[in-house]
């Protein structure tokens, strides 16, 4: 009973900040690496940010660095994505995932960005 429920997002103007959350359970959490990605609408699913079981060398994509953050809490099972001076162009469903083995796919949270 894998479940991944992300929640957080919303509508926000340019340079506005989000941060989603992702809840996990059915699976051994604090022992997976956990990613966040994004799908643009008509494009693939793309890879944003990725964390370590115990948040060490956390990685993220060129087009996020210095504005987007990942961590985790895994007493909570959580992991979460802070989004700072975001941009039209984040605009996407974002999603959680394992980074090893990921299950499947959650119903994922809407973040709109627009003036």
């Amino acid at each position: 009973q894998v479940q991944l429920v992300e929640s957080g997002g919303g509508t926000v103007q340019p340079g506005g900040s989000l941060r989603l959350s992702c809840a996990a359970s059915g699976f051994a959490f604090s022992r997976s690496p956990m990613n966040w990605f994004r799908q643009r609408s008509g494009k693939a699913r793309e890879l944003v940010a990725g964390i370590t079981r115990h948040s060490q060398s956390p990685f993220y994509a060129d087009f996020v660095k210095g504005r987007f953050t990942i961590s985790r809490d895994n007493d909570k099972s959580m992991v979460f994505l802070q989004m700072n001076n975001l941009k039209p162009e984040d605009t996407a469903v974002y999603y959680c995932n394992a980074g090893i083995s990921p299950g499947s796919w959650g119903q994922g949270t809407q973040v709109t960005v627009s003036l």
